[in-house]
């Protein structure tokens, strides 16, 4: 991995959590945080469920962990109930938006272009995107990974993307919450891909610079491993962040 490109450890909290636990789990890892001799290598990231917002905030304040939503809407507001705006989560205290992530894709028939309106929202905002992409099981077999990928990045990367403001987060499909894991090869060759087509958007400086992360059950297990992959910068984590042991295991594999 570049040295310029700082493993971002981010945790997605899915629909999992209550006001108590939200305290407790960031409560603790901001703790670990703030014991900390000196900076860590890595950035770490909590994403709880919008209602959590606030306790989590309120929990690792001046501890160095920083907060970002699920996702956001295309929209600075209106009649969108049940939605959060960029706008909101700016001003609550987030970094970052998650947007596309396979869920989202799945569950609420979001496209690429939905993804990509979010992902321009979150920026005028002020937030960095994380913006999601990767195959499914049934496409991977069909010899269709990398086409898969190529047009979900292309049709998702937001106008103006820089390593500043745009995270992208490679998610198998297959491998989200299933206990499957890309091998290395596997997770590495579309990493590689993906850094490649960014080169061609925005420009190789620049698509050097944006850290793409390995979203498909990292765990303490096998963190180290992922992470040492040229094109692996960080993680987004489902299952294993919600115990303090697991996802601080993996922060330290760093």
């Amino acid at each position: 991995m570049a040295a310029k490109r700082r493993i971002l450890i981010a945790g997605n909290w899915k629909m999992n959590g209550l006001k108590k636990d939200a305290r407790s789990l960031a409560g603790a890892l901001g703790t670990k945080m703030s014991k900390l001799k000196s900076k860590p290598e890595f950035e770490m990231l909590v994403c709880p469920p919008a209602a959590l917002l606030g306790p989590v905030l309120d929990a690792v304040k001046g501890k160095g962990i920083a907060v970002g939503g699920q996702d956001c809407h295309a929209n600075e507001g209106g009649a969108h109930t049940g939605d959060t705006s960029a706008a909101l989560l700016k001003s609550m205290g987030c970094k970052y938006a998650i947007v596309g992530h396979s869920e989202r894709r799945t569950d609420h028939a979001e496209t690429d272009a939905m993804v990509k309106a979010k992902a321009e929202a979150a920026h005028k905002a002020g937030l960095s995107a994380i913006v999601c992409i990767g195959e499914t099981l049934k496409q991977r077999e069909a010899g269709r990974t990398k086409s898969t990928n190529k047009k979900q990045l292309a049709g998702s990367l937001p106008e103006g993307a820089t390593a500043r403001n745009t995270v992208i987060a490679y998610e198998p499909v297959w491998a989200i919450g299933t206990g499957k894991v890309a091998t290395p090869a596997q997770a590495q060759e579309v990493h590689a891909l993906i850094r490649a087509e960014l080169a061609a958007a925005i420009g190789e400086a620049e698509a050097a610079k944006m850290r793409i992360l390995y979203g498909g059950s990292m765990k303490p297990g096998n963190a180290a491993e992922l992470l040492a992959l040229p094109d692996v910068d960080g993680g987004l984590i489902g299952g294993a962040s919600l115990t303090v042991a697991d996802f601080w295991g993996i922060a330290q594999a760093v």
